[in-house]
């Protein structure tokens, strides 16, 4: 009550007797150029004024008021002490006693308490004025909270106070309530509104095989265009993660953000039932997106996943679906358009492992070095006949990890060019026709010795022609009028789409990654669409489709391996494939997918998805469905049945948000993973508490944290984090 009693006396007056204090005498005033002193009682010594009673001081654009002062009105210095009030423009201070320079505005306070900004309010030991911008603070408090008693504050030895950038503070206490919570050797609280480098608020959890956690984040901005994020994570029972995440953009078109992870793990951690040390090795993640326009109109497109460890991912990281995610991918592609031509340069490598079979070495490698391709756009020859073409050179490697670490993995390399000859025909407005002719030619550098799976340095060019039309339509059209300015409009397409292609001599002479085959099919469907019409506004509330593709050729086809599955005869016919989009409101969707098998007379895949507001939104809602399997192949391996929810839900008038997930295997009736996070909104502090359950981990476990929000002070946040709310 002492702070706010003594600025509430200071602020009012100022305010109400507009800088004389409330029930002076008579003072005396005494004017020396810019200088006006007044006092109740008074002294002069030369150039050393001496005031008592009520002292009033006036100079420029400051004002002093106390129960003593001592004025030099040729230095300009003042010692002024009890209920000192000092006014700066934008800026009250009170303090005990002050000594200070009225040409410099510099000087030192004690016992003094005021605000910043105006709503950091502080308590000080002493207070020093370096520069107009610059404070140095000694045994001091700070808060944003204006409660009698604050929700939360720092107190900490020594600061100092840049207007309009930071508070920094050494041997920081960060206490809620009166409880201390946090000490921080050093922190550092940013005053702009936009981002600011400094320490975020640590964030603290436990959970049963990790032990303590502890995650504590620095940010950085040194440019409106660049800023990036440090992190520390400490695990007690496991070792130390450190991170960076590092985002930039600039004027040219160039932008891209890198993430990178190291762990260590704890050099005396012991594997379950094990008595001698781990010893695991050091796990790190490579995340890289990078765009960038280069000079003569080329740009520049990179991208990098990488993890040495499947295992870390799926014991430490807290998303979900990356959580079990075995694949490495890597690529970076150059591309530039111009006038009616394309030319694009593309590098890539992937990988897939299969851990479930063979262990963390087990995967199968994709390797692109490089692909080049030049085309050019449709041309008009002439009417109504259309020229374009599609060229390029292809180097790859394909195999198993082991074949890559051996030296012999699956490799060719290939020239194509494919011109084409275009027909389009859309004079009648509810049909659109499409007749094509394709030169397909093709040159490997390597060949199978014919008979064999030998490769040989006998090159080979094959050739072939492809014919292909295509339909949409007849289009048909139905509008119902709903009243006033709303229209209903049914419409129903139908499409065929035939494509032949050449066979060609020597096919099982080409090397490829996986297997050759020639299209010779004819694949068809139907759409409907609902589009409703309010006004000037046009959407589509309701898309269903259905299609399917019949095999002329089918011991060509992609499905003629099935053929060992259904007596020898490879299928003719693909899967009935069918989906739903419904929108019966703005913010609410509804999706389904189904596909069905003629030859098993099964089902083999279905998904059903929902989906209410977006994650931004008061309300949001997605519901997540799909079972899969191959009728083909019997093994349960195969098979994938699950279903996930997920759900966020903010309260503005009880200040709480939540958000929520929840991930079930039906197959194998298998709780997987949930996890709910939540942020009450208390005054001038945010609280924030998680729980995770990972059941799908070789040791389940519970996850806890807690996090805290202080002013403009964000939350340090997980590195390998999933479920959040910000």
């Amino acid at each position: 009550m002492k702070f706010l009693a003594r600025l509430l006396a200071a602020g009012f007056i100022l305010a109400v007797t507009g800088g004389a204090p409330l029930g002076a005498q008579a003072l005396t005033t005494v004017k020396i150029g810019e200088l006006e002193i007044k006092a109740g009682l008074q002294q002069q010594e030369g150039d050393r004024f001496f005031g008592s009673g009520t002292v009033e001081v006036r100079y420029r654009n400051l004002i002093l008021f106390a129960d003593r002062a001592e004025v030099n009105t040729k230095t300009k210095d003042v010692v002024a002490e009890g209920n000192v009030t000092l006014q700066i423009p934008n800026e009250v201070i009170t303090a005990e006693r002050l000594a200070f320079n009225l040409d410099t505005a510099l000087g030192t306070m004690s016992k003094a308490l005021g605000f910043l900004q105006p709503t950091i309010r502080y308590e000080a030991e002493t207070i020093e004025r370096k520069t107009d911008t610059l404070y140095a603070f000694e045994k001091t408090t700070f808060t944003t909270c204006t409660q009698p008693t604050p929700r939360w504050k720092f107190s900490c030895a020594r600061a100092n106070f840049k207007k309009n950038d930071y508070i920094e503070m050494w041997k920081a206490v960060i206490a809620v309530k009166k409880v201390p919570i946090f000490y921080l050797p050093y922190f550092r609280y940013p005053l702009d509104q936009e981002r600011s480098t400094g320490f975020l608020i640590p964030q603290i959890g436990y959970s049963q095989t990790k032990g303590m956690i502890v995650s504590q984040d620095f940010f950085w901005a040194p440019a409106r265009n660049l800023d990036a994020t440090f992190s520390l994570d400490a695990y007690s029972a496991k070792g130390l993660g450190g991170g960076l995440r590092v985002r930039y953009i600039f004027r040219d078109g160039t932008a891209g953000e890198a993430n990178l992870y190291y762990f260590r793990y704890k050099r005396s951690l012991t594997i379950a039932g094990g008595s001698e040390p781990a010893n695991l090795p050091a796990s790190s993640i490579i995340r890289l997106n990078h765009s960038q326009v280069l000079p003569l109109s080329f740009n520049l497109v990179a991208a990098v996943d990488y993890q040495n460890s499947f295992d870390f991912l799926k014991e430490f990281d807290n998303n979900f679906r990356r959580a079990l995610v075995f694949n490495r991918s890597s690529q970076i592609y150059l591309s530039r358009a111009w006038s009616s031509y394309n030319f694009s340069v593309r590098a890539a490598r992937f990988e897939t492992f299969f851990p479930t079979f063979g262990g963390s070495d087990y995967a199968i490698i994709n390797e692109y070095l490089p692909q080049v391709s030049f085309g050019a756009f449709k041309q008009r020859i002439f009417k109504p006949v259309f020229f374009s073409f599609n060229s390029g050179f292809n180097r790859w490697r394909y195999g198993m990890r082991q074949q890559f670490l051996g030296g012999t993995p699956l490799s060719g390399q290939s020239l194509y060019f494919v011109p084409t000859l275009t027909v389009p025909y859309n004079t009648i407005p509810w049909l659109n026709l499409n007749f094509s002719l394709e030169g397909i030619v093709n040159y490997y550098f390597k060949s199978y010795s014919y008979g064999t799976r030998f490769v040989v340095d006998e090159p080979m060019l094959t050739t072939q022609y492809a014919a292909a039309w295509e339909m949409l339509g007849p289009v048909l059209e139905r509008i119902w009028e709903l009243g006033g300015d709303r229209k209903l409009k049914h419409i129903i397409e139908p499409t065929v789409a035939y494509r032949y292609e050449s066979s060609v001599s020597g096919s099982e002479q080409i090397i490829t990654p996986y297997f050759f085959f020639r299209i010779h099919q004819l694949a068809y469907g139907l759409t409907n669409r609902l589009l409703l019409k309010s006004g000037d506004q046009r959407k589509e509330i309701l898309t269903w489709g259905v299609s399917q593709s019949f095999y002329l050729s089918p011991e060509d086809s992609p499905l003629w391996a099935y053929a060992a599955y259904n007596d020898g005869v490879p299928p003719r016919f693909s899967e009935i494939s069918s989906y739903l989009r419904f929108f019966p409101q703005d913010k609410l969707r509804f999706d389904f997918a189904i596909g069905y098998n003629t030859y098993r007379s099964t089902i083999p895949s279905m998904r059903f998805g929902a989906t209410l507001g977006a994650p931004a939104d008061p309300v949001f809602l997605n519901v997540n469905w799909f079972k899969s399997t191959n009728p083909w192949v019997p093994e349960d391996w195969y098979n994938r049945h699950q279903v996930g929810f997920s759900g966020g839900l903010k309260v503005p008038r009880l200040n709480f948000e939540v958000l929520a997930e929840v991930d079930f295997n039906i197959g194998e009736r298998k709780f997987l993973y949930g996890g709910g996070s939540f942020v009450y909104h208390y005054q001038c502090l945010d609280f924030k508490g998680e729980i995770r359950i990972f059941n799908f981990r070789d040791t389940p476990e519970i996850q806890y944290r807690l996090g805290l929000g202080l002013g403009n002070i964000g939350k340090s946040t997980d590195f390998l984090g999933g479920l959040d709310l910000k």
